[in-house]
């Protein structure tokens, strides 16, 4: 199978299956004399980890991430950094009914007709399980970016259900099940769930990343853009089918006027009146605030029974039985935090490559 790296100066390769022994990453890239233990790591594994409320799968994960290499004394060595969670709470048996069966919306047609065989054991490699060791390196990629960037995303919809902008608050979004920035809308995303997971379905999610304290210059203005990397770093991540930077398809509404951001001097420096632009001009970034929202589709592995095919070439139904989040958008958060910080610590370091 190709394609498991991802990025270019700093870059992961992921390897493992939902239902192996464990899954990991070889993170590629990284500068010498890093300050690192797994504890900086595990915090950010801990958001994204399953099984915290009933609101995601109930698989019981701890996703403890051990440095296997690339680390000594506390620091990175610029050796490739391994890193390792292993798989605890597997229950394989809940998907042989299916294992010869295509899950409408999953990639199990797909992967079946590229490869001529799948891992029905919850999607084998194309399960979002996959994405813990994409947090595991984000982890890392903010370490390169250093504190002076801020990464930090919310969960801004529920199927047709969204937050109040007026009342957003980043303070907000660690208190809640749901990384909501609205307090007043966490009791209508409960029963929203409750209902919607008694009536055996899902529903999607829209997640907005939002990274400050981003230099100016990061990217290139033809086919290393800063915003297209970002949009392809998003649509990785599994059930992603939408990317907005700053005001997205909301753009093609407003005028010219409308939708330029706007210049001033103020204390010697340039500051934008607006960011329709979302923190990126012509690929490179402007020095403000990086928006990126993307869509997250309803998780495909449901109760009630769609109709289908199996792999005999049969018409049949499927039900999908075992431990599925209603809505797989809420766990989507993390991730997209950290898929901003490796194209950013991306960025970064080929910025100080070329320009110094």
């Amino acid at each position: 199978m190709s394609f498991n790296t991802f990025g270019h100066l700093f870059r992961f390769t992921t390897f493992g299956e939902s239902h192996g022994p464990a899954i990991g990453c070889v993170v590629d890239g990284t500068p010498p004399g890093i300050p690192l233990t797994e504890a900086e790591i595990q915090v950010f594994m801990d958001k994204r980890r399953p099984g915290q409320n009933k609101y995601t799968t109930q698989r019981q994960e701890s996703d403890t991430v051990k440095i296997i290499s690339g680390v000594f004394e506390g620091v990175t060595t610029g050796a490739p950094i391994a890193l390792v969670v292993e798989n605890e709470d597997v229950r394989s048996k809940d998907y042989d009914d299916i294992k010869d069966t295509f899950r409408p919306g999953h990639a199990d047609f797909t992967y079946f007709r590229k490869y001529g065989i799948r891992d029905h054991r919850g999607g084998g490699r194309s399960s979002a399980r996959e994405t813990a060791m994409r947090v595991a390196a984000g982890a890392i990629a903010r370490k390169i970016l250093g504190p002076g960037v801020t990464i930090r995303g919310a969960l801004v919809k529920i199927g047709g259900t969204a937050v109040n902008r007026d009342n957003w608050d980043w303070a907000e979004v660690d208190n809640n099940p749901f990384f909501s920035p609205d307090a007043e809308a966490v009791k209508t995303f409960e029963k929203l769930l409750d209902d919607t997971r008694k009536a055996g379905s899902s529903l999607g999610a829209v997640i907005e990343v939002v990274a400050s304290g981003v230099p100016a210059g990061l990217g290139a203005p033809v086919y290393a853009k800063l915003d297209a990397d970002l949009a392809g770093a998003m649509m990785g991540i599994n059930a992603v089918k939408g990317v907005e930077i700053g005001a997205g398809f909301e753009a093609a509404r407003l005028s010219g006027e409308e939708n330029a951001d706007e210049m001033r001097m103020h204390e010697g420096e340039v500051r934008f009146l607006s960011n329709n632009a979302g923190g990126v001009l012509g690929g490179i970034s402007t020095g403000q605030d990086i928006v990126v929202c993307f869509a997250v589709k309803p998780t495909s592995s449901i109760l009630k029974p769609k109709r289908t095919v199996d792999t005999n070439g049969n018409d049949t139904e499927v039900s999908t039985k075992g431990r599925h989040d209603p809505c797989v958008g809420i766990r989507a958060v993390p991730i997209g935090e950290a898929m901003m910080a490796c194209v950013l610590a991306d960025h970064l370091l080929r910025h100080r490559a070329q320009c110094g």
